[in-house]
């Protein structure tokens, strides 16, 4: 674009953030690039809408508690969407479907879409409408539980929010993306391969469900172990490349750890906050049951998998509190699959 008469190329359009999504994540990533100076409008919905846009939004992290004054609307067709628009997406996976839906016809296929979400499934979907699709490898501890509130459980500089284009490479906008991200606080870096990346986040989400059912202090034992080999072998059988444990620890290293808020550590990972809200869809159907899908086209058997699934969709159809389900199922559970994966091969 060139100015009229000057000859030179015009300044790029100031970076407007639309984060579709306000909850923990969206919520967090919001409040800190308002902070940082970025003009950002959250597009939320029932109760937490109402109290963001009354009262802005109760932002709490290690350096305390502000008051966030968000722009907020219901829906993607009341705003009037510029040059320079970029959405990150922070809904859950469940949402993903009905939010593109909106979000496609009102603000074009051109727009930047950024997927801070969990699971491997968002940034596909997202490409059926977007032509400039980016995946975040998120690892930033957060809740809301409470309409209008989020509470970040990490300082600045923490909390890790990798960008890469989708399917894979860095240009430009991910770059620059990378670069406000770091100066709202985040630890970012652009990714050429984002999604190895958030290939490794899914197979570590595949405790969210054991969480949700029975628990912080046992959603990394004997349960989780079996679900991730089930996950490895699925991921591997379809082609799709993760990066190693190892890899994963290297970029953590100094970074994600969590503080306690107001005496009070996180109470529960995404799942466990979907529960605790009692919404009746979850996004274990993108988790375990990303693994599940998997298999079931790839020959692989996934019965630790499976079984969380529909663990923890019969928890939210019943409106269930997480931790609930009785241990003795988490023991049954962990007896069978460990005797049927030491079970010699027929």
């Amino acid at each position: 674009m060139v100015r009229p008469g000057s000859g030179a190329p015009a300044d790029p359009p100031p970076r407007r953030y639309v984060v579709y999504g306000a909850g923990a994540i969206g919520g967090t990533i919001a409040a800190r690039l308002h902070r940082a100076g970025h003009d950002v409008v959250v597009i939320a919905r029932g109760a937490h809408l109402d109290a963001i846009a009354a009262d802005g939004l109760e932002y709490t992290d290690p350096g305390g508690t502000r008051r966030i004054p968000l722009p907020a609307v219901s829906h993607p067709g009341q705003l009037r969407w510029r040059q320079g628009d970029v959405v990150i997406l922070a809904v859950k996976t469940q949402d993903t479907w009905a939010a593109l839906a909106d979000l496609g016809p009102a603000a074009g296929p051109e727009t930047p879409v950024a997927c801070a979400q969990n699971g491997i499934e968002n940034e596909r979907l997202c490409t059926r409408f977007f032509e400039n699709v980016y995946g975040l490898y998120v690892l930033v501890s957060a809740a809301h539980l409470e309409a209008g509130v989020v509470t970040a459980y990490q300082g600045p500089g923490q909390a890790v929010l990798d960008v890469g284009r989708y399917p894979g490479g860095v240009d430009e906008f991910a770059r620059a993306l990378a670069g406000d991200l770091s100066a709202a606080g985040f630890s970012s870096r652009p990714v050429a391969e984002i999604m190895r990346w958030k290939s490794a986040k899914l197979l570590a989400n595949l405790a969210n469900g054991i969480e949700a059912a029975w628990g912080t202090g046992i959603c990394e034992g004997s349960l989780y172990r079996l679900a991730r080999q089930e996950g490895e072998a699925c991921l591997a059988k379809a082609g799709i490349g993760f990066v190693s444990p190892s890899a994963e620890r290297r970029r953590r290293h100094g970074l994600v750890s969590t503080m306690t808020i107001r005496g009070q550590r996180i109470p529960g990972g995404s799942t466990w906050q979907t529960v605790a809200r009692g919404h009746a869809a979850t996004e274990a159907d993108f988790l375990n049951g990303e693994i599940v899908l998997l298999g079931r086209l790839h020959g692989v058997p996934t019965p630790v998998n499976t079984a969380l699934q529909r663990i923890v969709a019969d928890m939210a159809a019943a409106g269930a509190r997480p931790g609930t389900v009785p241990l003795t199922v988490y023991q049954d559970l962990c007896r069978a699959y460990e005797t049927a994966a030491d079970a010699p091969p027929r």
